[in-house]
């Protein structure tokens, strides 16, 4: 995998935003996918997980994850499997105690989908095996809830992405039962207890 792209991820990003409405040959010429945020009216861009290995930042990140398992006593894939699931707990109870989820999931979508490409392409890399691909999955993956491969990366964004909405809509929703819960008591029910209370 050659390393020598000079264009970063922020700038295909940015070049995606402007080229446009017609999103289609956008992908097309840029190896980016979108979604629709249709809560905002944006259009959100990432990175297939080919093109991520194309930019400046996928060596960054590539080199940033060995560090910090090379940092640890725990075998590799361990590492990467427990690191995995604790980024993937700590990403939806951010979302849970956002205040706006659609503005959530389009600030950090990006960031989580490439840093858990890196993870994957770092412990590859690590064991001196091929960098993982759409038919393959490591099994540092095992019990990870996504396929972070399949469609080129679309199928792990999307149902990302639902998983970020709905961790804020459960939030709400519990927030809401816990507020029912603790109804105050009404003025007439205070007043007959405190009678009772008082011997009248």
């Amino acid at each position: 995998m050659s390393t020598s792209s000079t264009i970063s991820l922020p700038e295909l990003l940015s070049g995606a935003d402007a080229a446009g409405h017609d999103h289609a040959l956008t992908e097309k010429n840029s190896g980016l996918q979108h979604i629709h945020n249709h809560a905002t009216g944006t259009i959100v861009w990432f990175p297939t997980w080919q093109k991520f290995r194309e930019t400046t930042d996928w060596s960054e990140a590539v080199d940033g994850v060995a560090e910090d398992f090379r940092s640890g006593s725990a075998p590799i894939e361990e590492w990467a499997a427990t690191f995995l699931a604790a980024d993937l707990d700590s990403l939806l109870k951010r979302a849970a105690a956002s205040s706006e989820a659609n503005i959530f999931v389009q600030e950090n979508l990006t960031h989580h989908l490439t840093r858990t490409w890196a993870v994957g392409d770092a412990v590859a890399k690590a064991a001196g095996t091929d960098l993982p691909t759409g038919s393959t999955n490591p099994s540092i993956f095992a019990d990870y809830p996504y396929d972070v491969y399949a469609q080129d990366g679309g199928a792990f964004a999307t149902a990302l992405w639902n998983d970020v909405i709905d961790a804020r809509r459960n939030r709400a929703l519990a927030d809401e039962a816990a507020r029912k819960a603790l109804k105050p008591v009404s003025r007439k029910a205070l007043k007959n207890a405190a009678r009772k209370a008082t011997g009248r």
